[in-house]
């Protein structure tokens, strides 16, 4: 799990380091509350991004409902771009959080590939999409399907952000 209060020290998590865990996928078995399930394409990331935005300020603050409309864009973006040009985008609550999660058919995540925790050099040519994602949520989780794909979740907490949710 990655907290806001560890900012600079920040881990991705896949699909083998968070078993056992809550992990950022949300299954705590905490009540959930699903918000939006809808695939998306280009033609349609400003619709996406308003949907996010108004059901995220049902349990954010206002700051934290743009950061949250900014990890789906950015997300969703990375979809089109690398993922076979759409996807799917899921949005639900639990008590203690909000999570944004993004699905694609695209080759998924190289390993040597996955977000750098370090902020790209400004000449390069991408990794800011996901580094932002991975800045501005309090936590993440990368996940390569086995038939091809990727799953991106983040999640960020609706309460105290120094804090993560309780599994």
């Amino acid at each position: 799990m990655m907290t806001n209060s560890a900012r600079d020290d920040r881990r991705i998590l896949d699909s083998s380091s968070a078993s056992g865990s809550s992990g950022a996928s949300g299954s705590s078995g905490a009540a959930e509350l699903e918000l939006v399930s809808q695939d998306f394409e280009e033609r349609n990331l400003h619709e996406l991004r308003q949907t996010v935005t108004a059901h995220a300020a049902t349990v954010l603050t206002d700051d934290r409902v743009d950061d949250m409309a900014l990890i789906a864009i950015e997300l969703a973006s990375n979809a089109i771009r690398h993922g076979g040009g759409g996807g799917r985008l899921r949005l639900w609550t639990t008590p203690d959080a909000i999570f944004c999660q993004v699905t694609d058919d695209g080759p998924g995540f190289p390993d040597s590939k996955y977000p750098a925790v370090q902020r790209p050099e400004p000449s390069a040519s991408g990794g800011r999409g996901l580094w932002l994602v991975l800045h501005f949520s309090d936590a993440l989780t990368v996940d390569n399907d086995a038939d091809g794909g990727a799953t991106v979740t983040a999640m960020i907490a609706t309460g105290d952000r120094t804090s993560p949710p309780k599994p």
